[in-house]
């Protein structure tokens, strides 16, 4: 059996960006699962599209963006001073991990 990991809810401050924050999300291709990329600042969608498909995208088939405030961030790290712990209820449930 594996210890469930204490992660930390972290606080919603903005990360120092002068604009609009964006999580960039991409598909390399159809049939791959869309997968977390990295961050990007800029002020409307279309903006962050141009700087997202230039950092991290040029190939791929699929690129989401998504507004980094709309985002809620779980870690296993206090990344703030603001972090509050977060529990998930699962009673008595077995959890395994396979490596």
């Amino acid at each position: 059996m594996v210890e469930k990991p204490e992660r930390f809810r972290v606080g919603d401050q903005p990360r120092d960006a002068v604009e609009r924050e964006w999580e960039v999300f991409v598909r390399d291709e159809e049939s791959e699962p869309v997968r977390h990329v990295g961050s990007i600042s800029a002020p409307s969608d279309d903006v962050a599209y141009e700087r997202a498909t230039k950092l991290f995208a040029w190939y791929a088939a699929d690129v989401w963006l998504c507004p980094a405030d709309a985002v809620s961030r779980y870690s296993t790290h206090a990344l703030d001073d603001d972090a509050e712990p977060a529990t998930v209820a699962t009673g008595e449930e077995d959890r395994s991990y396979d490596a």
